[in-house]
Parts: structure tokens; sequence; C-alpha cells
């Protein structure tokens, strides 16, 4: 079948047709590099790395542009209060966003600009908006004018009153309309600060993804995604510079995942349900957080809770027992099966997705012949990388430890203690062979006995 996404823009589900049928163009809002990732910001990292993974299946070509907003007034906030410059924070952050994001198995953008390397497309474009009256300066400031702009609000679908309050606009003086927005502040001389035609300042948040997104993919490109927060005012905002600078459409398809919360609550430090990302690599390795978030479509809201991973780490035992069990055979090379493209193209349908892949795990356990196997082994890892897991050979998933783990049982030690406990079988102490499983037990180690010998797995 044909891709078909929801458009927010449209509030409608389109068949997908690019540009340029050769060449697709998608640009996701990345991280404020100020702090680490939260379960938050994983979920449109995995969300849009499934859809980079489906388009790179069915185009030539494809650009994946996933900013770093390295200047923004929580960074700056984060260096004052730590006292450590801005420059060593967003290094460190930047580099922990990567190492943790490659944990959840997510390919790297094809393009990933930072907001401090584009101030010249940035101040290009303000001029171009102020030319055409729909920006002002005042006092330092350069405004986006609202009322400019006929039809904004078109991708909300809010009136003019509830973009006011929901926007929680700064009351100023210099506002001509309480709806105007920031496109460049002034800095005072503690804070970062560019030189440009109305002072030495800084940008505000929206025209940065507007100029580094232009500067990758054109005027007008295909995909722009991100989280359901991020509609208004980002996205909307993005859309009213963007349109009345360039006097062409933006972006064509406008994708959003939905909200996350945890435990049936709305996350919150205060709440004590916040949770990092590395905070839960701890707790169970990146495959099973991606499958987790991939059970729930995108654009419907996410309930994080214990039990979900727990099962979702269930889930992927089952499958790489399976792996594991035809270790002896060699997968056939192929193509993911029909179904698996067909629930992906139909809108991200992941939780589709993940059904066929237990129907194909179920096909590879009943396999008896080597060909047929093969088979069904080939078949089961094309359509999981589609999704991007079952990446790993099935021991190092059976014998994954948190890296925080205090120094207990080796591999080499369970594996000694699994030829003790074999010994004692044979020379008929049982006594002694279950006292092992039960040591090894007690270490979080569980041994399944079979035909092949005796195979083993951390809890």
């Amino acid at each position: 079948m044909a891709l078909a996404l929801y458009n927010t823009l449209t509030r409608r589900k389109e068949a997908f047709q690019p540009l340029n049928p050769d060449h697709v163009g998608m640009y996701v809002c990345g991280p404020t590099v100020y702090d680490r990732a939260h379960i938050g910001n994983a979920r449109p990292v995995i969300v849009f790395d499934v859809l980079y993974r489906l388009l790179s299946r069915l185009y030539p070509k494809v650009t994946y542009v996933r900013n770093i907003t390295d200047v923004d007034d929580k960074i700056n906030q984060r260096s004052k209060d730590s006292g450590e410059p801005i420059e060593v924070i967003t290094a460190r952050t930047t580099r922990l966003f990567h190492d943790d994001i490659a944990e959840l198995n997510a390919l790297p953008p094809t393009i990933e600009p930072r907001a401090t390397a584009h101030i010249a497309q940035m101040l290009d474009m303000i001029g171009r908006l102020i030319a055409k009256g729909h920006a002002y300066a005042a006092e330092g400031h350069v405004l986006f004018s609202v009322p400019s702009m006929s039809d904004y609000g078109k991708l909300s679908g809010r009136s003019m009153d509830e973009m006011i309050a929901g926007a929680r606009v700064e009351v100023a003086p210099y506002k001509k309309n309480p709806a105007d927005f920031v496109l460049w502040k002034p800095s005072t001389p503690d804070l970062p600060g560019w030189d440009s035609p109305w002072g030495r300042g800084r940008p505000g948040w929206h025209i940065e993804c507007s100029a580094m997104s232009g500067q990758y993919l054109g005027t007008t490109f295909d995909i722009h995604g991100g989280g359901l927060d991020l509609v208004f005012p980002h996205h909307e905002n993005e859309i009213a510079q963007s349109q009345c600078a360039n006097g062409a459409p933006f972006a064509r398809f406008w994708l959003h995942n939905g909200h996350l919360m945890v435990e049936g609550e709305k996350m919150s430090k205060s709440l004590g349900n916040f949770f990092t990302v590395r905070e839960l690599l701890d707790q169970a390795p990146g495959e099973a957080l991606r499958l987790y978030m991939l059970s729930t479509h995108y654009h419907q809201p996410f309930d994080w809770t214990a039990d979900g991973l727990k099962q979702a780490r269930a889930v992927l035992d089952r499958m790489y027992t399976a792996l594991r069990n035809s270790a002896e055979v060699a997968a056939e090379i192929c193509d993911p099966p029909a179904e698996v493209l067909a629930a992906l193209e139909d809108d991200l349908n992941t939780p589709l997705a993940i059904a066929h892949l237990h129907e194909l795990t179920t096909v590879l356990n009943k396999a008896t012949e080597a060909a047929d196997k093969a088979r069904a082994k080939g078949a089961l890892l094309a359509a999981a990388g589609m999704l991007g897991i079952l990446t790993q050979d099935p021991e190092a998933w059976f014998r994954w430890q948190p890296a925080n783990t205090a120094a207990g049982l080796s591999d080499a030690d369970i594996e000694a203690l699994i030829v003790a406990r074999a010994d004692a079988r044979k020379a008929r102490n049982f006594a002694e062979a279950d006292r092992i499983r039960k040591e090894l037990a007690d270490s979080g180690v569980l041994l399944e006995d079979g035909a092949q010998g005796t195979i083993w797995k951390r809890a």
C-alpha cells in the first residue's frame, strides 16, 4: 500500500507524495542541551527514527535533519546556577544525549545542525521579515507581528484569544500586539550574544528551527515532526515566520507524537515520577525501552509504567529465545514481510507491526527443517530491523546487566558453575547440583536445561 500519514495541518490521514520522488526531506525538533534527556524526549527520537527507516526503504534518498538547540535561557540559567561555562554544559549534555539515544538504537540523522552555528541565517530571515512588514524592532528586540499574517493559527486551530492565553505571552510595553513573539532579544554582557543591526543580542527560540530547516531542506519541504506539546506556540510560529519571510509554503506534512504520562500522571519532579533515559537504561536494555514506546501508536498518549517496561522485556526475551534456539541456521536474506511494511505504511501502525513480529516468532519456533528455519529467521530479523529491534546477538541480550551493577558473578564465573553443576549431576550428587542452581538464581542467573545442554540468562 502507499504510505499514508496523519497530517496535523489538515487534521486527517493523507497519502504521502514527496515534492521530489527521489529525495525526501524531514526536519524534527531536537533537544535543548542543558540536562540529560528524559523519557518524554525519547519518544519523538524513537518515533521519527522508525519513520526515517521506513522512508529510507521507500525512497532513494532521505535527508533527516534534527537540530541541537545550544542557545537558550534554560542553558543560561543552568550556567548561572552551576558556575559552569555555557560551552562546557552544551558540549557535555550533547554528548550524553548522543550516548543515551544510541542505546535506544536510534540512527543518527543525516544532518544535526547547532543553533549557534546558524546565527547568520537567522539574522537574514529576521531582516527579510522586517522588510516585508511582518516584523518590527523595539527597544533592542525584534518581534513578529502576528496580525500581519491572516491565517496565523491554522496549525493549532486556536482562536487568537486562546493562543494569547496558551502562550502565556509576556506583557511588554514595546509589543504592538499581545500575541507578537520574539525573533531577537538583547543580551547583557554576561549572556551569550551576537552583533546585529538591532544591537548585541541572541535569537528567539522559534527562529532557530526556521533558519536551520531552510538552510538544509529549502523553503518548502516534506515533513516536519516533533512532540504534540510543540504545536503551539513553537510550530505555529515557525510556519508564520517561514512563510512570511519566504513567500512560499513551509512544511507540507506535520507529524506529532502524543503526550507521555508516567503511571497515569503527568511527569513531574515534584511527583517523584520524573525519569531520565539514563535512569531507565540502568533498569532495562535500550531495546526494551524502544519496544515499549512503540507498543502504543505514536499519535496516541503514552502511559509509561514499570509493569509495561517489564512486559516489553519479556516480549523481547521470547523473540531472542527463538533466535537463540535457531543459532545453528544462518538467516535467509530477505525483504521485510509485506504485512509489516503495510502496517508501518498505514501512519506508522507500530502496534500492528509488533503483532506481526509475534506471529513471525511463532513461525520460527515451529520450524523444524533447516530451510524453513532460515526463511523464518530472515523474515523475523528483516521485520524487526524496520522497528530497530533484535539487533544484538541473543547471548549478549540474555547476559545484559546494568552498567552500574555492583561486581557480581562474571560470565566466566557463571560458565564455571554450570560446568560444576553438570559434573555434580553426572555424579548423581543432586543436592550439590541444586545448591549451584540456587546460588546462580540468588545472583539473578536463570538456567534452562535442554537437549543441547544448559543455557542461561540474567533475570
